[in-house]
Protein backbone atom coordinates (compact mmCIF):
# COMPACT_ATOMS: atom_id res chain seq x y z
CA UNK A 1 0.00 0.00 0.00
CA UNK A 2 3.04 2.43 1.12
CA UNK A 3 3.71 2.39 -3.15
CA UNK A 4 0.45 3.40 -4.22
CA UNK A 5 1.09 7.21 -6.48
CA UNK A 6 0.98 10.25 -4.74
CA UNK A 7 -0.12 12.60 -7.46
CA UNK A 8 -2.52 15.72 -9.06
CA UNK A 9 -5.45 13.52 -9.19
CA UNK A 10 -5.08 12.25 -5.59
CA UNK A 11 -3.51 15.32 -3.35
CA UNK A 12 -3.86 18.65 -4.15
CA UNK A 13 -2.55 21.20 -1.56
CA UNK A 14 -5.14 22.84 0.43
CA UNK A 15 -6.02 26.47 0.09
CA UNK A 16 -9.50 28.58 1.07
CA UNK A 17 -9.07 30.08 -2.49
CA UNK A 18 -10.91 26.82 -3.31
CA UNK A 19 -13.56 28.38 -2.14
CA UNK A 20 -14.76 30.60 -4.41
CA UNK A 21 -13.55 29.18 -7.27
CA UNK A 22 -16.56 26.52 -6.08
CA UNK A 23 -18.66 29.24 -5.14
CA UNK A 24 -18.34 31.01 -8.84
CA UNK A 25 -19.19 27.45 -10.68
CA UNK A 26 -22.00 26.43 -8.19
CA UNK A 27 -23.64 29.44 -6.82
CA UNK A 28 -23.07 31.55 -9.73
CA UNK A 29 -25.92 33.60 -9.94
CA UNK A 30 -26.40 33.78 -5.80
CA UNK A 31 -25.98 37.15 -4.54
CA UNK A 32 -22.14 37.21 -2.48
CA UNK A 33 -22.08 41.01 -1.35
CA UNK A 34 -24.48 43.50 -0.21
CA UNK A 35 -23.10 46.79 0.46
CA UNK A 36 -25.58 49.65 0.79
CA UNK A 37 -27.56 49.55 -2.67
CA UNK A 38 -24.59 47.51 -3.93
CA UNK A 39 -24.89 44.26 -5.14
CA UNK A 40 -22.42 41.26 -6.43
CA UNK A 41 -23.11 37.70 -7.19
CA UNK A 42 -20.46 35.20 -6.79
CA UNK A 43 -19.61 35.10 -10.69
CA UNK A 44 -19.41 38.72 -10.14
CA UNK A 45 -16.72 38.21 -7.14
CA UNK A 46 -14.99 35.87 -8.62
CA UNK A 47 -14.21 37.85 -12.07
CA UNK A 48 -13.46 41.30 -10.02
CA UNK A 49 -11.09 39.07 -7.81
CA UNK A 50 -9.52 37.59 -11.14
CA UNK A 51 -8.95 41.58 -12.35
CA UNK A 52 -7.51 42.88 -9.23
CA UNK A 53 -5.20 39.59 -8.46
CA UNK A 54 -3.94 40.06 -12.38
CA UNK A 55 -3.04 44.07 -11.67
CA UNK A 56 -1.34 43.36 -8.63
CA UNK A 57 0.63 40.98 -11.25
CA UNK A 58 0.88 43.92 -13.16
CA UNK A 59 2.28 45.82 -10.03
CA UNK A 60 5.56 43.43 -10.11
CA UNK A 61 3.86 42.17 -6.69
CA UNK A 62 5.45 38.37 -6.38
CA UNK A 63 5.13 35.11 -4.58
CA UNK A 64 5.29 36.35 -0.49
CA UNK A 65 5.19 40.18 -0.96
CA UNK A 66 3.10 41.85 1.32
CA UNK A 67 -0.08 43.39 0.67
CA UNK A 68 -1.68 45.51 3.71
CA UNK A 69 -4.71 47.09 3.64
CA UNK A 70 -6.81 49.88 5.98
CA UNK A 71 -10.35 49.44 5.29
CA UNK A 72 -13.60 48.67 7.68
CA UNK A 73 -15.72 46.03 5.96
CA UNK A 74 -16.38 46.64 2.54
CA UNK A 75 -16.59 44.75 -0.73
CA UNK A 76 -12.75 45.52 -1.21
CA UNK A 77 -11.83 44.23 1.96
CA UNK A 78 -13.52 40.87 1.49
CA UNK A 79 -12.48 40.33 -2.61
CA UNK A 80 -8.66 40.69 -1.29
CA UNK A 81 -8.76 37.85 0.69
CA UNK A 82 -9.05 35.92 -2.42
CA UNK A 83 -7.71 38.52 -4.90
CA UNK A 84 -4.24 38.87 -3.09
CA UNK A 85 -2.93 35.43 -2.35
CA UNK A 86 -4.53 34.43 -5.92
CA UNK A 87 -1.36 37.15 -6.79
CA UNK A 88 0.79 34.66 -4.30
CA UNK A 89 1.25 37.54 -2.03
CA UNK A 90 0.55 37.55 1.59
CA UNK A 91 -2.59 39.70 2.81
CA UNK A 92 -2.08 42.25 5.70
CA UNK A 93 -5.03 43.20 7.12
CA UNK A 94 -5.02 46.57 9.72
CA UNK A 95 -6.33 47.18 12.33
CA UNK A 96 -8.69 50.19 11.69
CA UNK A 97 -8.37 51.51 15.41
CA UNK A 98 -4.84 51.96 15.49
CA UNK A 99 -2.93 54.91 15.57
CA UNK A 100 -0.65 56.70 12.75
CA UNK A 101 2.75 55.36 14.94
CA UNK A 102 1.70 51.89 15.32
CA UNK A 103 0.62 51.22 11.40
CA UNK A 104 3.44 52.96 10.51
CA UNK A 105 5.41 50.21 12.80
CA UNK A 106 3.36 47.35 10.75
CA UNK A 107 3.90 48.81 7.19
CA UNK A 108 7.64 49.05 7.79
CA UNK A 109 8.07 45.48 9.58
CA UNK A 110 5.87 43.71 7.43
CA UNK A 111 7.87 45.36 4.22
CA UNK A 112 4.34 45.72 2.67
CA UNK A 113 4.47 46.54 -0.97
CA UNK A 114 1.14 47.91 -1.47
CA UNK A 115 -1.04 50.00 0.58
CA UNK A 116 -4.90 49.22 0.11
CA UNK A 117 -6.30 52.77 1.96
CA UNK A 118 -10.58 53.43 2.48
CA UNK A 119 -11.11 56.76 1.16
CA UNK A 120 -12.27 57.83 5.16
CA UNK A 121 -8.85 56.52 6.82
CA UNK A 122 -6.55 58.71 3.94
CA UNK A 123 -5.85 61.22 7.19
CA UNK A 124 -4.57 58.57 9.35
CA UNK A 125 -2.81 56.66 6.57
CA UNK A 126 -1.02 60.19 5.50
CA UNK A 127 0.44 60.39 8.87
CA UNK A 128 1.67 56.98 9.28
CA UNK A 129 3.10 57.89 5.70
CA UNK A 130 4.82 60.07 6.96
CA UNK A 131 6.58 58.99 10.30
CA UNK A 132 7.47 55.72 8.31
CA UNK A 133 8.99 57.81 6.01
CA UNK A 134 10.84 60.25 8.46
CA UNK A 135 12.04 56.71 10.84
CA UNK A 136 14.27 55.41 7.39
CA UNK A 137 17.58 56.04 7.68
CA UNK A 138 18.33 57.26 4.15
CA UNK A 139 17.16 58.62 0.83
CA UNK A 140 17.72 54.60 -0.89
CA UNK A 141 16.08 52.76 2.04
CA UNK A 142 12.90 55.23 1.52
CA UNK A 143 12.68 54.56 -1.67
CA UNK A 144 12.54 50.63 -1.65
CA UNK A 145 10.67 50.76 1.70
CA UNK A 146 7.96 53.62 1.02
CA UNK A 147 4.59 51.01 0.06
CA UNK A 148 2.51 51.60 -3.44
CA UNK A 149 -0.56 53.81 -1.78
CA UNK A 150 -4.37 52.43 -3.46
CA UNK A 151 -6.96 54.69 -2.18
CA UNK A 152 -10.38 52.65 -1.65
CA UNK A 153 -13.04 54.66 -2.83
CA UNK A 154 -16.47 53.98 -2.00
CA UNK A 155 -18.30 51.49 -4.50
CA UNK A 156 -21.54 52.99 -3.69
CA UNK A 157 -21.23 56.67 -3.52
CA UNK A 158 -17.64 57.65 -5.00
CA UNK A 159 -16.07 60.26 -3.18
CA UNK A 160 -13.16 61.25 -5.54
CA UNK A 161 -10.74 60.80 -2.19
CA UNK A 162 -6.98 60.10 -3.76
CA UNK A 163 -3.85 59.65 -2.03
CA UNK A 164 -1.74 58.70 -5.25
CA UNK A 165 -2.39 57.98 -8.53
CA UNK A 166 -4.40 54.88 -8.30
CA UNK A 167 -7.85 53.46 -7.16
CA UNK A 168 -9.41 50.21 -6.18
CA UNK A 169 -11.82 50.03 -8.81
CA UNK A 170 -9.56 51.03 -11.63
CA UNK A 171 -7.09 48.62 -10.83
CA UNK A 172 -10.26 46.17 -10.79
CA UNK A 173 -11.17 47.40 -14.05
CA UNK A 174 -8.26 47.03 -16.11
CA UNK A 175 -7.58 43.86 -14.74
CA UNK A 176 -7.98 40.75 -17.29
CA UNK A 177 -11.05 38.88 -16.58
CA UNK A 178 -10.14 35.62 -18.52
CA UNK A 179 -6.29 35.81 -15.53
CA UNK A 180 -5.87 32.23 -14.28
CA UNK A 181 -4.46 32.23 -10.92
CA UNK A 182 -1.37 30.14 -10.30
CA UNK A 183 -2.33 26.88 -8.33
CA UNK A 184 -1.38 26.92 -5.33
CA UNK A 185 1.77 24.16 -4.58
CA UNK A 186 2.83 24.16 -1.30
CA UNK A 187 0.29 24.34 0.97
CA UNK A 188 2.45 25.30 3.71
CA UNK A 189 2.78 28.81 1.66
CA UNK A 190 1.77 31.87 3.46
CA UNK A 191 -1.78 33.45 3.14
CA UNK A 192 -2.18 36.15 5.49
CA UNK A 193 0.14 38.35 7.94
CA UNK A 194 -1.91 39.35 10.84
CA UNK A 195 -0.80 41.45 13.81
CA UNK A 196 -1.79 40.79 17.45
CA UNK A 197 -3.41 43.26 19.10
CA UNK A 198 -0.53 43.86 22.38
CA UNK A 199 -2.61 43.48 24.83
CA UNK A 200 0.66 42.35 26.77
CA UNK A 201 3.31 43.54 24.73
CA UNK A 202 4.63 45.15 21.25
CA UNK A 203 2.44 43.83 18.76
CA UNK A 204 3.48 40.78 16.79
CA UNK A 205 3.46 39.26 13.16
CA UNK A 206 1.68 36.19 13.32
CA UNK A 207 1.71 33.86 10.13
CA UNK A 208 -0.59 31.94 8.80
CA UNK A 209 -0.39 29.10 6.00
CA UNK A 210 -3.05 27.79 3.25
CA UNK A 211 -3.46 24.91 5.24
CA UNK A 212 -4.10 26.31 8.41
CA UNK A 213 -6.50 28.89 6.80
CA UNK A 214 -8.85 26.34 4.67
CA UNK A 215 -8.89 23.75 8.01
CA UNK A 216 -9.92 26.53 10.38
CA UNK A 217 -12.63 27.71 8.13
CA UNK A 218 -14.20 23.98 7.65
CA UNK A 219 -13.78 22.97 11.77
CA UNK A 220 -15.37 26.28 12.53
CA UNK A 221 -18.29 25.83 9.73
CA UNK A 222 -18.83 22.39 11.54
CA UNK A 223 -18.46 23.10 15.17
CA UNK A 224 -20.75 26.67 14.13
CA UNK A 225 -23.18 24.05 12.38
CA UNK A 226 -23.44 26.63 9.34
CA UNK A 227 -25.85 25.92 6.39
CA UNK A 228 -25.98 26.65 3.18
CA UNK A 229 -27.18 29.79 2.18
CA UNK A 230 -26.43 31.86 5.32
CA UNK A 231 -27.19 35.59 5.43
CA UNK A 232 -23.95 36.99 7.59
CA UNK A 233 -23.43 39.99 8.49
CA UNK A 234 -20.36 41.81 8.96
CA UNK A 235 -20.00 42.84 12.23
CA UNK A 236 -16.73 41.84 13.29
CA UNK A 237 -13.94 43.55 11.98
CA UNK A 238 -12.22 41.68 8.89
CA UNK A 239 -9.01 42.64 9.84
CA UNK A 240 -9.41 40.67 13.05
CA UNK A 241 -8.06 36.71 12.12
CA UNK A 242 -9.05 37.38 8.50
CA UNK A 243 -13.48 37.83 9.92
CA UNK A 244 -12.15 34.83 12.26
CA UNK A 245 -11.98 32.79 8.62
CA UNK A 246 -15.70 34.00 7.95
CA UNK A 247 -14.36 35.72 4.90
CA UNK A 248 -13.50 32.18 3.23
CA UNK A 249 -16.19 30.05 4.90
CA UNK A 250 -19.00 32.14 3.42
CA UNK A 251 -17.97 31.61 -0.07
CA UNK A 252 -17.71 28.06 0.90
CA UNK A 253 -21.10 27.96 1.91
CA UNK A 254 -22.13 29.74 -0.90
CA UNK A 255 -23.80 32.83 1.51
CA UNK A 256 -24.40 35.99 1.40
CA UNK A 257 -22.15 39.01 2.99
CA UNK A 258 -23.60 41.73 4.46
CA UNK A 259 -21.24 44.84 4.52
CA UNK A 260 -21.26 47.76 6.86
CA UNK A 261 -19.11 50.35 7.55
CA UNK A 262 -19.79 50.87 11.13
CA UNK A 263 -21.10 48.33 13.95
CA UNK A 264 -23.98 50.85 15.41
CA UNK A 265 -26.83 49.52 16.97
CA UNK A 266 -28.95 51.00 14.21
CA UNK A 267 -26.73 49.68 11.73
CA UNK A 268 -26.90 45.97 12.79
CA UNK A 269 -30.86 45.92 13.91
CA UNK A 270 -31.40 47.42 10.49
CA UNK A 271 -29.26 45.04 8.32
CA UNK A 272 -30.84 42.15 10.12
CA UNK A 273 -34.56 43.51 9.35
CA UNK A 274 -33.78 43.87 5.75
CA UNK A 275 -31.86 41.64 4.26
CA UNK A 276 -32.91 38.71 6.87
CA UNK A 277 -29.62 37.54 8.57
CA UNK A 278 -29.18 34.90 9.42
CA UNK A 279 -25.84 34.61 11.38
CA UNK A 280 -23.33 37.12 12.71
CA UNK A 281 -20.04 37.06 14.88
CA UNK A 282 -19.05 39.98 17.27
CA UNK A 283 -17.20 40.46 20.64
CA UNK A 284 -19.50 40.62 23.56
CA UNK A 285 -19.19 44.50 23.75
CA UNK A 286 -21.38 44.46 21.13
CA UNK A 287 -23.88 43.14 23.15
CA UNK A 288 -23.89 45.88 25.21
CA UNK A 289 -24.26 48.00 21.74
CA UNK A 290 -27.24 45.70 21.01
CA UNK A 291 -28.87 45.76 24.86
CA UNK A 292 -28.74 49.70 24.70
CA UNK A 293 -30.27 50.95 21.42
CA UNK A 294 -32.44 53.27 21.72
CA UNK A 295 -36.45 52.24 20.97
CA UNK A 296 -35.92 54.12 17.21
CA UNK A 297 -32.84 52.16 16.85
CA UNK A 298 -34.71 48.90 17.80
CA UNK A 299 -35.90 46.15 14.94
CA UNK A 300 -38.25 43.35 15.95
CA UNK A 301 -36.10 40.03 15.09
CA UNK A 302 -38.59 38.32 13.03
CA UNK A 303 -35.85 34.91 12.73
CA UNK A 304 -33.45 33.68 15.30
CA UNK A 305 -30.10 35.42 14.80
CA UNK A 306 -26.91 33.26 15.62
CA UNK A 307 -24.28 34.70 17.14
CA UNK A 308 -20.35 33.74 17.66
CA UNK A 309 -19.32 35.31 20.25
CA UNK A 310 -15.27 35.77 21.34
CA UNK A 311 -13.01 37.76 22.32
CA UNK A 312 -13.66 38.22 26.13
CA UNK A 313 -14.62 35.58 28.42
CA UNK A 314 -18.74 36.68 28.10
CA UNK A 315 -20.31 36.71 31.80
CA UNK A 316 -23.72 34.83 31.62
CA UNK A 317 -25.84 37.42 32.70
CA UNK A 318 -24.76 39.07 29.76
CA UNK A 319 -25.67 35.87 27.48
CA UNK A 320 -29.20 35.40 29.32
CA UNK A 321 -30.03 39.41 28.02
CA UNK A 322 -29.02 38.84 24.76
CA UNK A 323 -30.69 35.99 24.10
CA UNK A 324 -34.27 37.51 25.30
CA UNK A 325 -33.80 39.75 22.45
CA UNK A 326 -33.75 36.87 19.84
CA UNK A 327 -30.15 35.90 19.60
CA UNK A 328 -29.15 32.36 19.77
CA UNK A 329 -25.17 32.74 21.52
CA UNK A 330 -22.39 30.18 20.63
CA UNK A 331 -19.24 31.17 22.54
CA UNK A 332 -16.13 30.55 21.34
CA UNK A 333 -12.65 30.57 22.45
CA UNK A 334 -9.52 31.73 20.25
CA UNK A 335 -6.20 33.66 19.64
CA UNK A 336 -4.90 35.20 16.56
CA UNK A 337 -1.97 32.42 16.86
CA UNK A 338 -5.02 30.27 16.85
CA UNK A 339 -6.36 31.38 13.37
CA UNK A 340 -9.37 32.45 15.52
CA UNK A 341 -11.59 30.22 17.27
CA UNK A 342 -10.26 27.21 18.54
CA UNK A 343 -12.31 26.03 20.96
CA UNK A 344 -16.13 26.31 20.82
CA UNK A 345 -18.67 25.80 23.44
CA UNK A 346 -20.93 22.81 21.54
CA UNK A 347 -24.04 22.75 22.75
CA UNK A 348 -25.55 19.61 24.01
CA UNK A 349 -29.63 18.26 23.64
CA UNK A 350 -29.90 17.22 27.43
CA UNK A 351 -28.77 20.80 28.05
CA UNK A 352 -31.93 22.32 26.89
CA UNK A 353 -33.79 21.38 29.68
CA UNK A 354 -32.39 23.23 32.26
CA UNK A 355 -33.16 26.82 33.21
CA UNK A 356 -32.15 29.81 31.31
CA UNK A 357 -29.81 30.91 34.01
CA UNK A 358 -28.35 27.41 34.08
CA UNK A 359 -27.54 27.35 30.26
CA UNK A 360 -26.04 30.91 30.00
CA UNK A 361 -23.77 29.36 32.39
CA UNK A 362 -22.74 26.40 30.12
CA UNK A 363 -22.56 28.87 27.31
CA UNK A 364 -20.08 31.35 29.39
CA UNK A 365 -17.54 28.18 29.34
CA UNK A 366 -15.33 27.75 26.24
CA UNK A 367 -15.88 24.20 25.67
CA UNK A 368 -14.27 21.93 23.37
CA UNK A 369 -11.45 22.13 20.48
CA UNK A 370 -12.76 22.48 17.02
CA UNK A 371 -11.79 19.85 14.39
CA UNK A 372 -8.95 21.15 13.15
CA UNK A 373 -6.91 20.72 16.33
CA UNK A 374 -5.42 17.88 17.32
CA UNK A 375 -5.39 18.19 20.38
CA UNK A 376 -6.49 20.69 23.09
CA UNK A 377 -5.56 20.54 27.31
CA UNK A 378 -5.17 22.27 30.67
CA UNK A 379 -2.05 21.55 31.83
CA UNK A 380 1.12 22.54 34.49
CA UNK A 381 3.55 23.94 32.52
CA UNK A 382 6.44 23.14 34.88
CA UNK A 383 5.59 19.36 34.33
CA UNK A 384 3.48 19.05 31.29
CA UNK A 385 0.59 17.06 33.34
CA UNK A 386 -2.32 17.75 32.51
CA UNK A 387 -5.28 18.67 35.31
CA UNK A 388 -7.56 16.49 36.71
CA UNK A 389 -11.39 17.05 35.32
CA UNK A 390 -12.60 18.61 38.45
CA UNK A 391 -13.30 22.00 37.22
CA UNK A 392 -11.27 23.71 40.31
CA UNK A 393 -7.29 22.84 39.53
CA UNK A 394 -6.19 25.59 37.08
CA UNK A 395 -3.26 25.02 34.96
CA UNK A 396 -2.66 26.79 31.26
CA UNK A 397 -4.35 26.34 28.29
CA UNK A 398 -2.50 24.61 25.76
CA UNK A 399 -2.93 24.06 21.99
CA UNK A 400 -1.76 21.50 19.37
CA UNK A 401 -3.21 20.99 15.56
CA UNK A 402 -2.73 22.54 11.97
CA UNK A 403 -4.65 25.86 12.51
CA UNK A 404 -1.98 26.74 14.63
CA UNK A 405 0.28 29.51 13.50
CA UNK A 406 3.34 29.00 11.52
CA UNK A 407 5.29 31.49 14.01
CA UNK A 408 5.83 34.85 14.48
CA UNK A 409 7.57 36.86 11.53
CA UNK A 410 10.96 38.08 11.87
CA UNK A 411 10.66 36.64 15.39
CA UNK A 412 12.58 32.96 16.21
CA UNK A 413 12.94 33.94 19.78
CA UNK A 414 9.09 34.49 20.72
CA UNK A 415 8.21 31.73 18.31
CA UNK A 416 10.12 29.51 20.13
CA UNK A 417 8.88 30.32 23.09
CA UNK A 418 5.21 30.07 22.46
CA UNK A 419 5.64 26.54 21.38
CA UNK A 420 6.19 24.87 24.38
CA UNK A 421 7.69 20.71 24.14
CA UNK A 422 4.79 20.62 21.24
CA UNK A 423 2.29 22.83 22.48
CA UNK A 424 1.54 26.36 21.59
CA UNK A 425 0.93 27.65 25.18
CA UNK A 426 -1.63 30.47 24.93
CA UNK A 427 -0.87 32.49 28.78
CA UNK A 428 -4.65 31.85 29.55
CA UNK A 429 -5.47 29.93 33.11
CA UNK A 430 -8.52 27.88 33.11
CA UNK A 431 -9.58 24.59 33.88
CA UNK A 432 -11.42 20.95 32.71
CA UNK A 433 -14.91 20.67 33.90
CA UNK A 434 -15.94 16.52 34.21
CA UNK A 435 -17.69 16.58 30.93
CA UNK A 436 -14.18 17.82 29.43
CA UNK A 437 -15.23 21.63 28.30
CA UNK A 438 -12.70 24.20 29.41
CA UNK A 439 -13.39 27.31 31.04
CA UNK A 440 -10.54 30.06 31.12
CA UNK A 441 -10.23 31.39 34.48
CA UNK A 442 -8.21 34.28 33.65
CA UNK A 443 -4.89 35.28 31.87
CA UNK A 444 -2.01 34.15 33.71
CA UNK A 445 -0.69 37.71 34.59
CA UNK A 446 -4.45 39.17 35.65
CA UNK A 447 -4.55 36.22 38.40
CA UNK A 448 -4.98 37.86 41.95
CA UNK A 449 -3.17 35.73 44.81
CA UNK A 450 -4.30 36.75 48.05
CA UNK A 451 -3.05 35.56 51.18
CA UNK A 452 -1.93 32.18 49.16
CA UNK A 453 -5.54 31.87 47.40
CA UNK A 454 -6.12 32.36 43.76
CA UNK A 455 -8.90 34.42 42.97
CA UNK A 456 -10.00 34.74 39.23
CA UNK A 457 -10.67 37.84 37.65
CA UNK A 458 -13.70 36.65 35.38
CA UNK A 459 -15.13 35.02 38.12
CA UNK A 460 -15.47 38.26 40.25
CA UNK A 461 -16.44 40.13 36.81
CA UNK A 462 -19.45 37.36 36.25
CA UNK A 463 -20.58 38.20 39.90
CA UNK A 464 -20.63 41.88 38.81
CA UNK A 465 -22.47 41.63 35.61
CA UNK A 466 -25.38 40.29 37.78
CA UNK A 467 -25.94 43.30 39.28
CA UNK A 468 -28.45 44.88 37.22
CA UNK A 469 -27.11 48.74 36.67
CA UNK A 470 -23.48 46.80 35.69
CA UNK A 471 -22.75 47.40 31.99
CA UNK A 472 -18.83 46.66 32.54
CA UNK A 473 -16.57 45.44 34.75
CA UNK A 474 -12.88 44.84 34.79
CA UNK A 475 -10.98 43.61 38.11
CA UNK A 476 -7.35 43.61 38.86
CA UNK A 477 -4.85 43.28 41.77
CA UNK A 478 -4.20 46.02 44.00
CA UNK A 479 -1.90 46.05 46.89
CA UNK A 480 -2.96 44.75 50.15
CA UNK A 481 -0.80 44.91 53.74
CA UNK A 482 -1.60 41.83 54.90
CA UNK A 483 -2.81 39.77 51.74
CA UNK A 484 -0.27 40.70 49.44
CA UNK A 485 -3.03 41.37 46.38
CA UNK A 486 -6.68 41.82 46.65
CA UNK A 487 -9.23 42.64 43.87
CA UNK A 488 -10.15 45.85 42.88
CA UNK A 489 -13.17 46.72 40.61
CA UNK A 490 -13.38 48.92 37.92
CA UNK A 491 -16.76 49.95 36.60
CA UNK A 492 -19.06 51.16 33.81
CA UNK A 493 -22.85 51.32 34.85
CA UNK A 494 -26.02 52.40 33.43
CA UNK A 495 -25.93 56.33 32.89
CA UNK A 496 -29.23 56.67 34.24
CA UNK A 497 -28.19 54.94 37.51
CA UNK A 498 -24.58 56.33 37.78
CA UNK A 499 -25.26 58.71 40.33
CA UNK A 500 -27.54 56.13 42.69
CA UNK A 501 -25.15 53.06 42.81
CA UNK A 502 -22.14 53.28 45.25
CA UNK A 503 -19.19 51.26 46.36
CA UNK A 504 -21.24 49.81 49.13
CA UNK A 505 -24.07 48.79 46.75
CA UNK A 506 -21.37 46.91 44.51
CA UNK A 507 -19.85 45.63 47.87
CA UNK A 508 -22.86 44.48 49.47
CA UNK A 509 -24.09 42.97 46.22
CA UNK A 510 -20.92 40.52 46.28
CA UNK A 511 -21.09 39.59 49.43
CA UNK A 512 -24.07 37.81 47.95
CA UNK A 513 -21.75 36.05 45.17
CA UNK A 514 -18.78 35.49 46.10
CA UNK A 515 -16.43 34.07 48.97
CA UNK A 516 -15.64 36.64 51.13
CA UNK A 517 -11.61 36.72 50.11
CA UNK A 518 -12.78 36.95 46.66
CA UNK A 519 -15.19 40.10 47.37
CA UNK A 520 -13.40 43.60 45.59
CA UNK A 521 -11.93 46.38 48.28
CA UNK A 522 -12.24 48.91 46.38
CA UNK A 523 -14.56 49.79 43.26
CA UNK A 524 -13.88 52.61 40.94
CA UNK A 525 -16.49 53.83 38.72
CA UNK A 526 -15.38 55.08 35.25
CA UNK A 527 -17.37 56.47 32.26
CA UNK A 528 -14.57 54.89 29.78
CA UNK A 529 -12.81 51.58 30.60
CA UNK A 530 -9.89 51.42 28.80
CA UNK A 531 -9.54 49.16 25.76
CA UNK A 532 -7.47 47.87 23.06
CA UNK A 533 -8.09 48.51 19.42
CA UNK A 534 -10.02 45.44 19.19
CA UNK A 535 -12.50 46.03 22.30
CA UNK A 536 -10.35 44.20 25.25
CA UNK A 537 -10.29 45.90 28.25
CA UNK A 538 -6.55 47.05 29.10
CA UNK A 539 -5.91 45.56 32.49
CA UNK A 540 -2.25 46.85 32.19
CA UNK A 541 -3.48 50.29 32.37
CA UNK A 542 -6.21 49.89 35.30
CA UNK A 543 -3.46 47.71 37.30
CA UNK A 544 -1.01 50.60 37.12
CA UNK A 545 -3.60 52.63 38.72
CA UNK A 546 -4.29 50.47 41.27
CA UNK A 547 -0.93 50.10 42.44
CA UNK A 548 -1.72 53.81 43.83
CA UNK A 549 -3.91 52.39 46.09
CA UNK A 550 -3.39 50.24 49.42
CA UNK A 551 -5.88 48.89 51.93
CA UNK A 552 -5.52 48.95 55.93
CA UNK A 553 -7.12 47.38 58.71
CA UNK A 554 -9.11 49.72 60.68
CA UNK A 555 -10.47 46.88 63.01
CA UNK A 556 -10.75 43.22 64.16
CA UNK A 557 -14.35 43.00 62.79
CA UNK A 558 -11.95 42.62 59.32
CA UNK A 559 -14.00 45.80 57.39
CA UNK A 560 -11.13 47.83 55.45
CA UNK A 561 -10.93 50.95 53.86
CA UNK A 562 -8.99 51.98 51.54
CA UNK A 563 -6.58 54.55 51.26
CA UNK A 564 -3.57 55.73 48.40
CA UNK A 565 0.10 55.61 49.02
CA UNK A 566 0.26 59.12 47.81
CA UNK A 567 -1.74 61.97 47.29
CA UNK A 568 -5.21 60.36 45.30
CA UNK A 569 -5.77 61.72 41.31
CA UNK A 570 -8.44 63.55 41.26
CA UNK A 571 -11.34 62.05 38.84
CA UNK A 572 -14.98 62.05 38.28
CA UNK A 573 -17.45 59.93 36.94
CA UNK A 574 -17.47 61.44 33.29
CA UNK A 575 -13.69 62.09 33.23
CA UNK A 576 -12.16 60.19 30.15
CA UNK A 577 -10.48 57.24 31.40
CA UNK A 578 -7.14 58.48 29.13
CA UNK A 579 -7.52 61.69 32.30
CA UNK A 580 -7.50 59.19 34.65
CA UNK A 581 -4.77 57.05 33.47
CA UNK A 582 -2.30 60.36 33.16
CA UNK A 583 -3.62 61.21 36.78
CA UNK A 584 -1.94 58.15 38.02
CA UNK A 585 1.45 58.67 36.27
CA UNK A 586 2.34 61.81 37.63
Amino acid sequence: MDRLPKCEANYVPLTPLTFLKRASAVYADRTSIIYAETRFTWRQTYERCRRLAFSLRSLNISKNNVVSVLAPNIPAMYEMHFAVPMAGAVLNTINTRLDPKNIATILRHSEAKVFFVDYEYVPLAREALRLLMANLNDSMEAESSMPLVVVIDDVDSPTGVRLGELEYEQLVYSGDPSFVPNEIEDEWDTIALNYTSGTTSAPKGVVYSHRGAYLSTLSLILGWEMGSEPVYLWSLPMFHCNGWTFTWGVAARGGTNVCIRNTTAREIYLNIAIHKVTHMCSAPIVFNILLDAKPHERRELTNPVEILTGGAPPPAALLEKIERLGFHVVHAYGLTEATGPALVCEWRAQWNQLSSQQQAKLKARQGISVLSLANADVKDLKTMQSVPRDGKTIGEIVLRGSSIMKGYFKDENATAKAFHQGWYATGDVGVVHPDGYMEIKDRSKDVIISGGENISSVEVEAALYCHPSVLLAAVVAMPHPRWGESPCAFLTVQKNLAAAVTEADIISHCRKHLAGFMIPKKVVFMDNLPKTSTGKIQKFELRAFAKTLVVTETHPSNEKCTQTKREPPIWHRDQPHEQIMASSRL
